[in-house]
């Protein structure tokens, strides 16, 4: 049984940092693609971050570039996404989620992905 979890999120202050972490079990973590998604109310789902089975990184979202990082450790099976300089609108729902392989191209797309963790809230106030 495959499971992600993602943990790490909460309220923060405009300017604040967060990290988000996400532990998977039950698939072969290092043989996975895996991202970062986020979505706020009334919104679409988008791909903030991903990072392929052998470590490309290809942020997806202008938004977020020079602010957010994404890594992952293969020993324990869980990927991070480290968070700056926040602002209001950083708030969303931010869900992990993996996809075995994967291209650059494919990494991009929510539909590619087979396996998805809860959600965490983010929120970003003063």
């Amino acid at each position: 049984q495959v499971q992600l979890v993602e943990s790490g999120g909460g309220v923060v202050r405009p300017g604040g940092s967060l990290r988000l972490s996400c532990a998977t079990s039950g698939l072969t973590f290092r043989s996975y693609g895996m991202g970062w998604f986020r979505q706020a109310p009334g919104k679409e789902r988008e791909c903030v971050s991903a990072i392929s089975w052998n470590n490309g990184r290809t942020p997806y979202t202008d938004s977020v570039k020079g602010r957010y990082t994404i890594s992952r450790d293969n020993a324990k099976s869980t990927v991070y996404l480290d968070m700056n300089m926040l602002t209001p609108e950083d708030t969303a729902v931010y869900y992990c989620a993996a996809q075995r392989g994967g291209t650059d191209y494919e990494l991009r797309l929510v539909s590619q992905y087979r396996y998805w963790g809860q959600g965490t809230q983010v929120t970003v106030s003063s």
